[in-house]
């Protein structure tokens, strides 16, 4: 038997005899249901035959039958009706377990979310790709198929999205194109550093999504719930289908919040902060600028994470803040990394190791942040050195500065354009996906090995845009992604190390070093970081215009 568990109360499998019923309760099953017609397969014991070997060992049985390809609402309704009755844990089966795992996903529309459906079904090895609008439409087959279409949809609506529309109408104005985000506020993120130390105010940061949408380009205020690339279609939540002849994903990622126990329960309070959400940056200062004694630690995620050097940019800060109170000697700063390097590209890291001494900061590498209690002032970390068994240290703390982990949104992690990691997976050249040709995709959520940062989707946006345009007008890919990403280290007030790099490490400053030499914190890049690059995102990168930024071209060798 090929038993795959569904949920803590379904298991599915293929087709099972009576000699199987044994060790099915020796498993701990109370009962089993029969999702498969007597007489399908010439192989096949009868029903009958199961139900008399569960009755003498005391287990349940419900016999369903489904004909195989047509599953109907009705038998999503009978299904769950079943597993709501019957004993738990529960065994189904029909030929290859398929049958069950759609009945048990149709009947659990209304309780849970697509993603959540998808992703269940997906780690048993069951493809719900076929019957997702039925997901979506609350486990019934949906009666209205008026669809929405568009020459170009881009799902997400943030910096990478808003670019790459306004990208694309510099280059073809007569583009239909639809942004497809449910969010009411766009929010420039890498600014957040700058409120968590003081000195921008978040409103700043912040802008309505309407007032950004480019002008002539469409905007669904909708949550996306599935994607159908065999049918160039996108699934919107409540079952409304946009349909489109090409696409471009880029949703961002999630913050998984929750994957740290208790933290949820105590961000914002009891000194636990992160300049990672726009609502708890002002508490970061509210902290730093309060604090003149006790411990402060900063902690950083396994990768991939957004923006990585911000975690010890709010460290950073934040000590250079004490250090001119002349409080620093009373902080205890530690820095918990759950990597095993400071920064990433190794020209950098000797300028910021200075800070690190400057602030008298305890470096404390392969620390990975698990669990915190806020009113008790404790965090738990889970040491991972290499070549050693894993050990969790408890560190008491006055504040806490917390970069989340992060992964794939949902509905991207469970879809059909997902890699193995659960990220969208595409060429690390002309971002176009690997196997449907019609989509690309940029930001944060794509599998290239970038840094993910708003200066890597700056450069990104036009690349998509002169690639998918080229695509429509019967062109081979012509613009190159070399995998720029810069990162600003705030490593005092009025300096930064400009970090700028590419796919290996690759160093790819912007200016020359007589001008801005990136390896030493200058002046110079703190006055980009500050009073350039918020209007050049705002007025230019939003806007379609490609300052610095025009794409690299293929060579025709």
């Amino acid at each position: 038997m090929d038993i795959k568990s569904i949920s803590s109360s379904l298991s599915v499998c293929p087709q099972i005899t009576a000699q199987d019923v044994q060790k099915i309760a020796d498993l701990g099953f109370r009962s089993i249901v029969c999702n498969r017609p007597d007489g399908e397969g010439a192989d096949q014991p009868v029903f009958d035959e199961i139900e008399a070997a569960a009755k003498k060992l005391g287990l349940e049985t419900r016999y369903l039958p489904v004909i195989s390809g047509k599953v109907s609402d009705e038998d999503a309704e009978a299904f769950g009706k079943a597993m709501n009755e019957i004993p738990r844990p529960v065994l189904a089966y029909c030929r290859t377990g398929t049958r069950c795992a759609t009945l048990w996903s149709l009947s659990q529309a209304e309780t849970l979310t697509v993603a959540d459906i998808l992703a269940a079904t997906k780690s048993a090895g069951y493809d719900m790709a076929g019957v997702v609008r039925r997901i979506a439409n609350g486990g019934r087959t949906p009666t209205d198929r008026a669809d929405a279409s568009f020459d170009v949809v881009i799902v997400g609506g943030g910096a990478a999205g808003i670019a790459v529309a306004a990208s694309l109408k510099s280059r073809k104005s007569d583009l239909e194109i639809a942004v497809i985000d449910p969010a009411d506020i766009h929010y420039y993120q890498p600014g957040w550093t700058m409120v968590g130390g003081g000195i921008f105010n978040a409103s700043q940061t912040a802008k309505t999504m309407g007032s950004l949408i480019p002008r002539g380009v469409h905007w669904l205020k909708s949550a996306v719930a599935a994607f159908e690339p065999q049918d160039n279609a996108v699934i919107l939540d409540g079952c409304r289908v946009v349909k489109y002849d090409r696409l471009v994903v880029c949703p961002g990622l999630k913050l998984d919040w929750h994957k740290v126990e208790g933290l949820v329960s105590t961000l914002g309070k009891h000194g636990v902060t992160s300049n990672y959400r726009y609502d708890l940056a002002p508490y970061t200062w509210q902290l730093v600028s309060n604090m003149k004694e006790g411990r402060a630690l900063f902690t950083q995620p396994p990768m991939p994470i957004k923006c990585a050097g911000a975690p010890q940019k709010a460290l950073y800060l934040s000590g250079d803040y004490w250090r001119k109170q002349g409080v620093l000697k009373n902080i205890d700063i530690q820095f918990h990394n759950a990597g095993g390097v400071l920064f990433g590209v190794k020209e950098y890291v000797p300028a910021l190791e200075k800070y690190i001494d400057l602030y008298n900061a305890d470096l404390n590498f392969f620390n990975n942040l698990v669990a915190i209690d806020g009113p008790a002032k404790k965090a738990w970390f889970d040491v991972a050195k290499p070549d050693t068994p894993v050990e969790r240290v408890e560190v008491d703390f006055d504040m806490i500065h917390v970069c989340p982990p992060q992964s794939a949104p949902d509905f991207i992690r469970v879809s059909p354009l997902a890699d193995a990691a659960g990220w969208v997976d595409v060429d690390q050249i002309t971002l176009r996906h690997k196997t449907h040709s019609n989509i690309w995709s940029l930001g944060d959520v794509m599998n290239a090995p970038n840094a993910k940062t708003a200066a890597a989707a700056r450069m990104q946006a036009p690349i998509v845009a002169e690639n998918l345009v080229a695509d429509i007008e019967g062109r081979s890919q012509p613009a190159m992604y070399n995998g720029y990403g810069s990162c600003p280290l705030t490593v005092e007030r009025g300096k930064i190390v400009l970090a700028e790099f590419g796919y290996g490490g690759t160093l790819l400053p912007s200016f020359p070093t007589w001008l801005l030499d990136g390896t030493k914190p200058t002046r110079a890049a703190w006055i980009l970081k500050e009073q350039i690059l918020p209007p050049v995102y705002w007025w230019a990168m939003l806007r379609g215009k490609e300052w610095m930024i025009k794409p690299e071209k293929v060579s025709a060798s």
